[in-house]
């Protein structure tokens, strides 16, 4: 066993979402390479998780607030 690391990570230059079991405080995020692919991503997670919208990512900054993802059906 190693010690943890202590370096914050970096976001890729991108889109992400952060996906999470139904009522809980955290969760995973996920990246894609286009927003149409993030949307895309986002309606398949949505019918079992939590989905929040991060946004793009540009030099390791979210450059959008986080937000709720909601179907536009």
């Amino acid at each position: 066993m190693g010690r943890p690391p202590t370096k914050p990570l970096r976001l890729k230059d991108g889109f992400y979402i952060e996906v999470r079991n139904k009522g809980s405080k955290s969760g995973i995020k996920i990246h894609r390479e286009s927003e149409e692919k993030m949307m895309r991503a986002a309606k398949d997670f949505h019918k079992s998780k939590d989905v929040i919208i991060l946004g793009e990512a540009k030099n390791g900054k979210l450059l959008t607030e986080k937000k709720p993802y909601v179907p536009q059906d």
